[in-house]
């Protein structure tokens, strides 16, 4: 009983002694509280100008939250003389993180991608891009994974990490694209009046010179029916189902512009010619009388 009587007497007087610490660091706490908070606030506010993710700037302001609290838990448990149990409780850290980083690594990855995928200034949502196969508008960039609409409605889910590792072409990024238009016309046709009418058809429903170009018509080869051309136009667009419709539309006004004029779009016609001569009729009677 005097043993126990006598610890607890020397622990009074350590805590008597560590008064002034113990104050200094519970004030060090409650300030560090306290500014991880306002932090916590004023990151949310900063990022939300720039990142329109929900769960991103969730994560990106709890992370500054959370430096700013262990700094202050730092200082605190400095003050009160714990450097060595600092050090053991960092080192356990430390090792508990690298089995946890091996047992998540692909998680991890995604979330890491996730967060440089918002901050990129060249990929936002509502832009239309291409990346892996697939096509559409970015819908959301989300901790672990990146939602792509296609034209067709379906919704295409892929993990952050492949985005990030991948070529991707955004065509949100400028609002100009250029259309591709290749056809044929016959042998006889004029082929002066075939560029120059195509030519007048482009110019006419998409007005070049507001952007800034011009049309582009080339002859390109002698196909087997027809004389092939391909003409290159540009149209303001962001998204390659407006371009998909422009192009739509431009096949529409050049082939009723060929059909005024009489020019032909040919197509392949097989010819069958048999020299031989066959009696038909001969054949059909010998087939009769051997049966």
């Amino acid at each position: 009983m005097n043993k126990i009587i006598d610890k607890l007497e020397s622990w009074k007087d350590i805590f008597i002694a560590n008064i002034p610490n113990i104050a200094i660091a519970t004030v060090v706490l409650i300030v560090a509280y306290f500014a991880s908070r306002a932090i916590n606030s004023l990151v949310y506010k900063v990022i939300g100008k720039r990142i329109k993710q929900e769960s991103v700037r969730n994560l990106v302001s709890r992370l500054a939250s959370s430096v700013i609290f262990l700094v202050g838990l730092y200082f605190a448990m400095t003050v009160l003389k714990f450097d060595d149990t600092l050090k053991t409780i960092v080192s356990a850290a430390g090792v508990s993180g690298i089995v946890i980083g091996l047992a998540l690594q692909g998680t991890l990855s995604n979330t890491i991608s996730g967060v440089v995928l918002s901050f990129r200034k060249n990929l936002n949502i509502g832009n239309w891009v291409e990346t892996n196969g697939y096509s559409g508008e970015v819908m959301d960039i989300n901790l672990n994974y990146f939602v792509i609409k296609e034209a067709d409605n379906n919704m295409v889910v892929i993990p952050n990490k492949t985005i990030l590792e991948s070529p991707f072409k955004n065509y949100s990024l400028t609002t100009k694209m250029r259309i591709s238009i290749t056809c044929g016309v016959e042998y006889d046709a004029d082929l002066e009046r075939v560029e120059e009418l195509t030519k007048e058809v482009i110019k006419s429903n998409f007005n070049q010179k507001e952007i800034g170009k011009s049309v582009e018509f080339y002859y390109t080869e002698f196909g087997d029916s027809s004389i092939n051309f391909l003409c290159r136009f540009w149209v303001d667009s962001e998204s390659a189902l407006e371009k998909l419709k422009a192009k739509s539309d431009a096949i529409i006004k050049i082939k009723k512009a060929f059909d005024n004029e009489g020019i032909s779009i040919p197509f392949p016609i097989r010819t069958l010619e048999f020299n031989n001569k066959l009696n038909v009729k001969n054949i059909a009677k010998e087939k009769v009388s051997q049966n």
